[in-house]
């Protein structure tokens, strides 16, 4: 058994590799299974054989490119000790990097994955465990929760132990400032916006900061 699941990681990170190098070199939208499978050496079939869907083969590599971003954010992060700063802080650093790479950020946070992204995320963080071991505990919690809702909910939860939210606010800012990425990201990759990356990350902070200034004490 030991040595069937050993076989299996390895089938498995090898078409995750494979996916990875295609979204590198051509691009996220360029990824097809047919693609992943002749980079891989193997027939299509094969591949479901580990993956139920192909969003989530285009989830596990995706997540294999956001490293630098993690790597990042918790730098940021690190600078404050103000869970409110923090917050923002964060912010300032997902909407940079995602409106980068706006295809990697979409297939982890918005795309229809056909099941409940926490079990894909434990399962990626089952075969690259190395992804994360130095991020911050409290940070930890914020990347590995998938739900993009309460991905924020334990930098909140410590704002208002630090008296600058109040408790019934965090929900709301929480949710508000995810509907205003998740629109202008969608809005952008769906060419209804003329900006550039930089532009529409620069946007898409006015918008949080307005709202996180409204509702902090």
């Amino acid at each position: 058994m030991d040595k069937k699941k050993l076989q299996k990681s390895r089938m498995w990170k090898y078409f995750v590799e494979a996916t990875t190098d295609i979204i590198e070199e051509e691009g996220a939208r360029a990824v097809t299974i047919r693609k992943v499978a002749d980079r891989a050496g193997y027939n299509s079939a094969t591949i479901y054989n580990y993956f139920d869907e192909f969003s989530h083969l285009l989830f596990f590599a995706s997540m294999r490119l956001m490293q630098e971003y993690t790597v990042e954010v918790t730098r940021r992060m690190n600078e404050s000790s103000c869970a409110i700063e923090q917050y923002e802080i964060a912010w300032e650093c997902f909407c940079e990097y995602s409106f980068k790479q706006p295809d990697i950020f979409y297939s982890v946070f918005i795309r229809d994955l056909g099941d409940n992204p926490d079990n894909l995320l434990e399962k990626y963080y089952e075969f690259y465990p190395s992804d994360i071991v130095d991020v911050p505990a409290e940070i930890r919690m914020s990347l590995l929760e998938q739900n993009v809702v309460n991905r924020g909910n334990p930098i909140l939860k410590r704002a208002a132990e630090q008296g600058n939210l109040d408790p019934d606010k965090i929900e709301s800012l929480n949710e508000v400032t995810i509907l205003i990425w998740q629109g202008m990201l969608m809005n952008f990759l769906n060419n209804r916006i003329e900006a550039t990356p930089e532009e529409a990350a620069s946007r898409t902070m006015v918008y949080v900061s307005e709202i996180i200034n409204r509702l902090k004490i």
